[in-house]
């Protein structure tokens, strides 16, 4: 969904992360973060477990399915 990317990036803002921490944190690339909020590539499952749980959001809130 076109919401991850914008979720993502909303939260790493609120956190005044850069995209190269959130790489870091989540053992992936810097360009992997651009691709995810962007919407160029999507995360695993995996991935957005981890984000969630990072975040404290639920994985809905994260796909866009709740606000």
């Amino acid at each position: 969904s076109k919401m991850f990317g914008i979720k993502l990036k909303e939260l790493r803002t609120e956190k005044k992360l850069t995209q190269l921490q959130v790489a870091q944190i989540f053992n992936v690339s810097k360009t992997t973060i651009c691709q995810w909020e962007t919407n160029k590539q999507e995360p695993s499952i995996n991935d957005i477990l981890k984000i969630a749980r990072y975040f404290q959001v639920t994985t809905d809130y994260l796909l866009g399915a709740e606000e």
